[in-house]
């Protein structure tokens, strides 16, 4: 079992930044990445980081969001810069692990509004 809590959401002026924290716990945690859903909206992906660090961002959000994680920490971010109101959603951590398939885990979701 994987859990994920996220942590950092707010409400951001637009141009603004912040920087979301998720903190897992389990064992074999491959792949992580941040997802966001708008109202109406389909769940999409944010941004996606490897065991190996190898990163891929949407489109939409390429120069502004930068993903990390601390392993030793069991710890995944997202800082977000020039946050635009389109960035509104729920953002949530997703973990990948290993098992004798790949079981995929989700955080509750924290909520991001950039709002003038």
């Amino acid at each position: 079992q994987v859990q994920l809590v996220e942590s950092g959401g707010g409400l951001v002026q637009p141009g603004g930044s912040l920087r979301l924290s998720c903190a897992a716990s389990g064992e074999r945690i491959v792949a992580m990445g941040w997802y966001r859903q708008a109202p109406g909206k389909e769940r999409e992906l944010v941004a996606e980081i490897s065991s190996g660090d190898s990163t891929n961002y949407a489109d939409s959000v390429k120069g502004r969001f930068t993903i990390s994680r601390d392993n030793a920490k069991n710890m995944l971010y997202l800082q977000m810069n020039n946050l635009k109101p389109e960035d509104t959603a729920v953002y949530y951590c997703n973990a990948d692990q290993m098992r004798l398939t790949i079981v995929s885990y989700w955080g509750r979701g924290t909520q991001v509004t950039v709002s003038s």
